[in-house]
């Protein structure tokens, strides 16, 4: 299986490229505080989840998906600094909230199936 397969990883790379049209639009200000700190927070989630896949042992990827975890958290205080802000609509709140919601309980059994390979392994 690709990388590309993974479902996980396709969610986080659209959530990318949404936080990243709607930072775009931000004047310079918006975009070097809230958004520079908010894109990066989202990349992040698939940057470390391409990283842990392309690791040997199962542990390492461990590793770098609990960082995309810790990522996709920091992406939701982001999001709601922007909302508090004024920076998003309250439906560009709900819809991002909505998508980020699913993909952290999806990177929890994610993680979760990685155990579960390593049981198997041992």
């Amino acid at each position: 299986m690709k990388l590309e397969d993974l479902k996980i990883y396709g969610m986080a790379m659209q959530l990318g490229e949404e936080v990243w049209e709607i930072v775009m639009r931000w004047d310079f200000f918006q975009k070097d505080t809230v958004g520079r700190q908010w894109v990066k927070a989202v990349d992040s989630v698939a940057a470390n989840l391409s990283e842990g896949y392309g690791r040997y042992h199962i542990r390492e990827a461990k590793h770098f998906n609990y960082y995309s975890r810790g990522s996709l958290s920091e992406t939701k205080t982001w999001l709601a600094k922007a909302h508090n802000r004024k920076l998003i609509t309250d439906i560009q709140f709900e819809g991002l909230l909505n998508e980020i919601d699913p993909l952290g309980k999806m990177l929890n059994s994610y993680i979760s199936s990685l155990d579960k390979h390593v049981r198997i392994k041992n």
